[in-house]
Formats: C-alpha cells, structure tokens, sequence
C-alpha cells in the first residue's frame, strides 16, 4: 500500500477551475472521504490521482514516485464507477477477471484470484450470472471485486452507493469499511452524502468550488467546523447559522434573536476581546439546543415561536421562528409543542459556535493560530 500526494495541483477545464491549488496527503492505508457538493471538484480530484486527468499544473506521487505523468494502467490503482460499469455481455467471473486477462495473466492464476476475491466478497456463487440477473447491491460487490482482484495499492471509490436504495447503502457501507480495514489498502472515497463520509472515513476532506475547507477527523468536523461552509454542510439538519450584533459594555456580549443576551467566558472572549467586531455569525447544532419553560441557568438562549414539528418517531424537528430566522431543534418524541407558541431555546453551554462575518471562518481557528504565534 502507498501514501498519495498532491502538490500544490490545479484542474482546469477551458476557463473553468475545478481544483485550485490543492495539497493534500491520504496517507497509507487510510479511507479518505472526499465530501462536497456536485461541482465541488471532488470527482475531479479523484480522476487526478487515477491518472484520468492530468493535472494544469503541480504533482502527484505515490510514495516517492511522481505519477503525474503515468497512464491509469501505470498506477496500480482499482477504480470502482457509480454506476458500476459492468460489462453485461460478460459473466460474473469474466467481469473480474478482466483486469487480471489484459495483463496477460496465465489462467489457473486468474481462477484463484478470481475465487479468492469473490468468496471474501460472499459472491462466489455468482459467478455464472450475468450483470442483469443481479440486484444492485450484487453488482456493487461485482465492481468492487474487479477493482481489488489486482491488488491495487490505491483504491478509488466515485460514490459508488448512491445508485441503492436507503437501506441497502448502510449495509453495503459497513462493509466497505470492513473490506477496507481487512485489506489496509489506501482507499478514497468520493461522497456527496455526509452521513457516508461521517460514518466510513478516517479522515474527511471536505471540499468546495475547487478549495479544501477542510480535512479531519470526522469527529472534528462535526463538532469543530473550520467555516460557515462546513458547519452548514455537515449534519441532518445541518447547524443553524444566523448573524448577530455584538456588546462590549463589560465584556463580550451577543444579542441574541428574541432581545436576549449572552455574556462569551469560554475561548471564544480573547479572540473578541481582540478582534471586537460589530457583528459575528452565530452556529450551533439542532441536537445541541433544547426547549425549556424557565431558562435560568445561564445557557445561551432564543425566544421564538414554534413554526412547524415534524415527527420522526424516535424523535421531533421542531422549527422555530425568531425575528427573521427558522432554527431547527431536536426534541425527543414527547416534547411536541403546539405551532405558534412561545418557547425557549436553550442551547448547550460550550456548543455556540462564533465565525468571523468577514472571512466566515471559526473563531476558535484564529484564537489558536494566533496563540501559535500565526
């Protein structure tokens, strides 16, 4: 297995950029998450290091080894398509062995390949099928075994679930991530789901227009989010972001909607201290917020009136109105107030999010650039 490297590349496309300057490791034996929208440059990035693109400018290694320059069949990559890409006219077994025929691999070897890699993948048993006689999540598996029956050193996933149904997708995807772990094969995965991303990677890039936002841990990304991009991109319902006024009187103070206050003690009061802006922009999370009757215990709070309550069962999304914002909470399944009443949000202490109106970026980043001497 290998460590890929892009340095410093950029894709363009005619007078359109599609990446922008990206440096980026996915270290070996790591499942990378590529994670943004359609049009982010994900995919892109993706046909880079395959070797399907070639970079307008920077390089690209694996290990030590420039490939910038290398045709896909010099890489030792396994590429597995959305759309799986089947050949249908081919069994199962042919379909796999594919890749091990064009290397003019002697038979007998590519029959145990083939049988290794179909019994590790449950599949075995079809291998005189067709690509038509197989469900969808069978041929996600087909696909998956043609690209790992040559020992790839990278393994490329170009959302390879979105064409299955809800269910079958969580199945399929703790298996991947099993297949993934058991192999310890450099894997990057291109999603625009970030429940997938979340749930599967070690690491999640989380890219737009072209420009990493950011790569972490997915636990940090959730609840660290560098800008206002990632904190709205990330979650279901993703964060509640609105603007806010600010109050130096005695110390760093926002006005909340609803014409409360809430008094910045944590990490967040140097940086304001610092910087005093007029305005920042407000984010926490659904889950981290709740309703309450009597907000006495100096947690950040909201008065709004309740919009809509969308029941889930286990629990309720429960919009609520405040001047001219709609903010998401998540309440248990009893908690289920009446459209138009008055209520309180009540927000986790610690879970307020503060970004700079200006370059939208997380206050928490700059405070600790800055006390790293940035």
């Amino acid at each position: 297995m290998v460590e890929v490297r892009l340095e410093g590349v950029t894709k363009r496309f005619g007078r359109v950029t599609a990446v922008n300057n990206v440096n980026l490791t996915f270290g070996d034996g790591e499942f990378t998450a590529l994670l943004g929208p359609s049009g982010s440059g994900k995919s892109t990035i993706l046909y880079l290091v395959a070797g399907i693109y070639k970079p307008s400018k920077g390089r690209i290694y694996f290990g030590d080894r420039d490939v910038t320059d290398l045709m896909p069949n010099e890489r030792n990559i396994g590429l597995v398509f959305q759309n799986y890409a089947l050949y249908p006219h081919m069994t199962v077994y042919d379909n796999i062995a594919f890749p091990l025929k064009l290397r003019k691999t002697p038979p007998e070897v590519i029959r145990d390949k083939v049988l290794e890699v179909a019994k590790f993948l449950h599949i075995h048993e079809l291998l005189d099928r067709y690509p038509a006689q197989l469900s969808g999540g069978q041929q996600q598996r087909v696909a998956l075994a043609r690209a790992l029956v040559k020992e790839p050193e990278v393994l490329l996933l170009d959302e390879p679930l979105s064409n299955l149904d809800a269910l079958l997708r969580i199945k399929i995807r703790s298996e991947l991530k099993r297949i993934q772990k058991e192999l310890g094969v450099t894997a990057i995965y291109v999603t625009h789901d970030q429940s997938e991303a979340l749930a599967m990677a070690d690491k999640v890039v989380v890219i737009n227009r072209g420009v990493i936002q950011q790569e972490a841990p997915p636990d940090t990304i959730y609840n660290e989010p560098r800008n206002v991009f990632v904190a709205s991109f990330i979650g279901s319902p993703p964060a509640n972001i609105f603007p806010a006024t600010m109050d130096y009187t005695e110390e760093p103070c926002i006005n909340l909607p609803g014409g409360t206050r809430h008094c910045v003690e944590d990490e967040y009061a140097g940086v304001l201290w610092r910087m005093k802006p007029s305005k920042v922009i407000v984010g926490f999370r659904p889950e981290h917020a709740e309703i309450v009757e009597n907000p006495v215990d100096g947690r950040p709070v909201i008065v709004g009136e309740v919009y809509t309550v969308e029941p889930l069962g286990r629990e309720n999304i429960v919009t609520v109105a405040s001047e001219d914002i709609h903010l998401k909470v998540i309440t248990p399944p009893e908690v289920r107030p009446e459209a138009g009443e008055l209520v309180y949000v009540a927000v986790e202490k610690g879970k307020l999010m503060l970004f700079d109106p200006q370059t939208e970026v997380n206050l928490r980043y700059i405070a600790r650039e800055w006390s790293q001497g940035g």
